[in-house]
């Protein structure tokens, strides 16, 4: 990948040659909720050609933003993970997240697809530390063939792919309602009531899910 360059002695201009290529901050974004391999990233940006995203990868391995690495076992296969200089940018992706979801989401598109996954960091960027003060818990959302889940401690939130060890509620959706309550046109409690979720677990902690997260409320850039 040829290297653009503002040419300018900035750590605004320095930041943005790094990390301001197409396609860059959305690599940043699958790999800050943990390690994936290249299949996992061709499924989450599908309009990536392999030759591109390969090209990608290499540049972030070569700047020093991921890293090769081997997952665990029972899988034991190759993947990519961000090094510290990688994940540090995870508030600045955070940021821009929480003023997308203000200024600029509005209704989805027809031509828009939404991945469950892109959710993980989305209950980061909702997140209401005060509200979750003392609260302790674990909750794996199931939606489809996707599995993450969120770690809930005093304040604090982990956002993650994949099963928790000890969820302390499990939530299951299909593609369409899980979007819906992404985008806030459904409430959990009014999905629940109509049977569009299921959820098993401890009842005091799925009460309390509801009141964790705060989505910004849109605001148009411009007076129609």
């Amino acid at each position: 990948m040829d290297q653009r360059t503002y040419n300018q002695y900035c750590a605004t201009a320095r930041t943005l040659d790094l990390v301001g290529e197409r396609w860059t901050l959305l690599l940043i974004r699958e790999l800050l909720t943990g390690p994936k391999r290249f299949g996992d990233l061709q499924k989450c940006l599908r309009g990536m050609g392999t030759g591109l995203l390969a090209s990608r990868m290499k540049y972030l391995e070569r700047e020093g933003l991921a890293e090769k690495v081997m997952l665990p076992a029972p899988a034991r296969t190759p993947a990519y993970a961000l090094t510290d200089a990688g994940r540090e940018l995870g508030p600045a992706v955070l940021e821009l997240a929480r003023w997308g979801m203000k200024w600029a989401m509005g209704e989805r598109r027809d031509s828009e697809t939404f991945h469950p996954g892109w959710a993980v960091l989305g209950l980061e960027a909702c997140f209401d530390a005060e509200a979750a003060a003392a609260v302790r818990a674990v909750y794996e959302f199931r939606v489809g063939d996707e599995v993450f889940h969120v770690r809930v401690d005093d304040g604090t939130i982990e956002a993650l792919h994949g099963p928790a060890q000890h969820p302390d509620v499990v939530i299951e959706a299909d593609y369409e309602v899980f979007a819906e309550l992404a985008d806030g046109r459904l409430s959990l409690a009014d999905a629940i009531k109509n049977e569009a979720v299921s959820t098993s677990g401890d009842q005091q902690a799925l009460r309390r899910l509801g009141t964790l997260f705060r989505r910004p409320r849109p605001v148009a850039r411009r007076e129609s």
